[in-house]
C-alpha cells in the first residue's frame, strides 16, 4: 500500500509540474503571435513584445515548487 501512495505523490507532482508546462507554452505562444504581429508594424515594440514573452515562464516556475512540496510529503 505503501508504494501506492508514493507512486500517486510522484504522479501528482508530475501532473503539476507538465499543467504549468502546457499552460505557459499556450499562453506564450498567444503572446508570441501577438507580439510578433506588434512589431511588424513597429519595430520600437521589441522590448516589451520580449517582457511579455517571458512572463509566461513564471507559471512554470510555481508549478516547479509545487511540485517540490508534493515531493516533500513523500518524504
Amino acid at each position: 500500500m505503501a508504494e501506492l501512495t508514493i507512486g500517486m505523490i510522484a504522479l501528482s507532482s508530475a501532473l503539476a509540474i507538465a499543467g504549468s508546462a502546457i499552460a505557459a507554452a499556450w499562453a506564450e505562444k498567444a503572446i508570441g503571435v501577438a507580439a510578433i504581429g506588434a512589431m511588424a508594424e513597429k519595430e520600437e515594440l521589441f522590448g516589451k513584445g520580449l517582457i511579455l514573452t517571458v512572463i509566461p515562464e513564471t507559471l512554470v516556475i510555481f508549478g516547479l515548487v509545487i511540485a517540490i512540496l508534493i515531493l516533500g510529503l513523500a518524504g
